[in-house]
């Protein structure tokens, strides 16, 4: 049985000049958490965060922080964003040579541990971390930049996995993040996630950023089963 749905803005759409007031913003929205997307410009083309940015928000907000590491040997700074004020650290699968190492060592430094897949890679990657992971993140985009489409595809994908943390009994959430939308959240909730991650569509919502969490929170709990 899922539980209710988690929103979870990303900050990469937000002013970076404004991190702070920009976290409080998404807090009294009522996000559920808030993910900082970090890029180290090599596992993705892209720069961001590091984590003096991050511990230097973490005053703002008792709001729940997760790390997305789309870098290369994350085992080498997995307890900076732990000291910067994670509680959750995820890493990418492709990214690490001993994942179940990598997984264990992120809960032994106090943080609860996720793992990415990307587009490309297999759900069987998972199979065997379960016991070691509080979260699979299903990518339905490939990683690297804010505002890209949502790949239909990755649905099948999430229902699989979905089909692997129940067979395994874990209480491990299934999150999505890339093109979530009003019009996208549904068919990843169909398919089995549990956590949203939106972007630019939440930032960028008329009628505001409270608007918008209420609004993909209810569409994704009418097709949540």
């Amino acid at each position: 049985m899922r539980s209710k749905p988690l929103i979870v803005p990303s900050v990469l759409p937000a002013d970076l000049a404004r991190l702070g007031e920009e976290c409080r913003s998404l807090a009294a929205a009522g996000v559920d958490r808030i993910q900082w997307d970090v890029m180290d410009g090599r596992f993705v083309p892209n720069l961001t965060f590091g984590p003096d940015v991050i511990a230097a928000c973490r005053s703002q907000v008792d709001t729940p922080f997760e790390a997305h590491l789309m870098v290369v040997e994350p085992d080498d700074v997995l307890p900076r964003y732990v000291d910067a004020g994670c509680e959750l650290v995820i890493v990418h699968a492709e990214a690490c040579v001993h994942l179940h190492r990598t997984l264990r060592r992120i809960r032994e430094l106090g943080a609860r541990a996720g793992v990415a897949l990307n587009p490309h890679s297999p759900e069987s990657v998972i199979a065997h971390v379960l016991a070691e992971a509080d979260l699979v993140l299903v990518m339905t985009v490939n990683p690297g930049f804010g505002g890209q489409a949502y790949i239909p595809a990755m649905e099948a994908k999430i229902a699989r996995v979905r089909e692997l943390i129940d067979a395994a009994g874990t209480t491990t959430e299934l999150e999505v993040d890339g093109g979530i939308t009003d019009a996208t959240i549904g068919g990843a909730a169909a398919a089995g996630a549990d956590v949203f991650i939106s972007g630019s569509w939440l930032f960028n919502h008329p009628a505001g950023r409270a608007a918008a969490v209420t609004e993909l929170r209810e569409r994704a709990t009418e097709y949540m089963t």
